[in-house]
């Protein structure tokens, strides 16, 4: 990734992690409903992975998904109007934070059930196989969901069938409130177990933007050549608690530390300035996410909120539900 890339890439995750912020913010005054699940400190998985692959390569995440919808298209307004119920949110207040999917840019979803995305990525990789496309569909998930069967049906049948998919564990060391390794016999639980359906795993520096690009640019190329899946577990480590009703007072004070100085903006901040690119250049960057955030909680609050007639809008593919009866 060359200079040009690299600063992209960082303005992109500034962006993220103020939209972020902005969520956490509206939430506290009241402007949010429900709950949200902040991806603070992962934005390096989202942006960099979305950097090495197409726009129209298919992108399935969890509810801990803002990162990977704004990396994949969608604007700070449409994300954050979504979170306020407005109807100009980016699922016209029908999905809420949870729930925010851009099909016009290949990012087919977040989902609130803990791994029931992965087998829909292997659908829209078999999909592609069958329309003899080479496009790519990338599920990303969480270390909790390795410990449930999807997990292991998804890896088992796209290798198989040796499908373009790729599987990306956002690995944050917690799965919900419980610690991974507390609960699992290996150490790597999505790279370890990959072996064990013949598909290969590799681990990467989640917080690392570079990194993360490299690695995803490189097994994407090994699946469009037909070469089938493969795992790539990403360590990193979240910011906030698992949801906005969790302080996350579990997690030992030393260890939070420890991550906050591997924060992926630092990184990259160090990475550019290896690259020469002078400290207003980055600044400039910051002030540019700083406008675009700021404009979009505006634009996001002054949205309208959804007639009641649209309810059942996008519910049935012809609009209603008559052909039921």
């Amino acid at each position: 990734m060359d200079a040009a890339g690299l600063l992209a890439c960082y303005e992109r995750m500034a962006v993220v992690r103020r939209t972020e912020k902005a969520a956490h913010d509206l939430f506290l005054q009241g402007l949010v409903k429900g709950t949200t699940h902040l991806a603070a400190g992962q934005e390096a998985i989202a942006v960099g992975a979305s950097a090495a692959l197409r726009p129209d390569d298919y992108v399935f995440a969890t509810y801990r998904g803002h990162h990977h919808a704004l990396a994949r298209g969608a604007t700070p307004e449409e994300c954050l109007a979504e979170l306020m119920s407005r109807a100009t949110g980016l699922c016209k207040a029908k999905g809420g934070s949870m729930h925010l999917t851009k099909a016009a840019t290949g990012m087919l979803g977040s989902y609130a059930i803990v791994g029931s995305h992965l087998p829909m990525a292997v659908g829209a990789a078999w999909s592609a196989r069958l329309r003899g496309t080479d496009q790519l569909a990338v599920a990303f998930f969480g270390d909790g969901a390795t410990n449930i069967g999807a997990f292991h049906e998804s890896l088992n049948l796209a290798a198989v069938w040796k499908l373009p998919v790729l599987f990306v564990c956002e690995n944050n060391l917690y799965m919900e409130y419980t610690p991974i390794a507390d609960v699992t016999a290996v150490a790597r639980p999505a790279a370890d177990r990959a072996p064990a359906h013949g598909i290969p795993g590799e681990v990467v520096d989640g917080n690392d933007v570079v990194a993360v690009e490299e690695a995803v640019a490189r097994l994407a190329r090994r699946a469009r050549a037909g070469d089938g899946p493969a795992v790539l577990e990403a360590e990193t480590y979240r910011h906030f608690g698992h949801s906005r009703a969790d302080p996350a007072a579990y997690r030992p004070a030393e260890e939070v530390e420890r991550w906050l100085k591997h924060d992926p903006l630092d990184l990259a901040r160090g990475r550019l300035a290896e690259l020469g690119v002078g400290a207003e250049t980055v600044a400039e960057a910051d002030r540019r996410a700083r406008a675009v955030v700021e404009r979009a909680v505006e634009a996001a609050k002054a949205g309208p909120p959804p007639e009641p007639r649209e309810a059942l809008t996008d519910v049935w593919a012809d609009g209603g539900a008559a052909w039921r009866t």
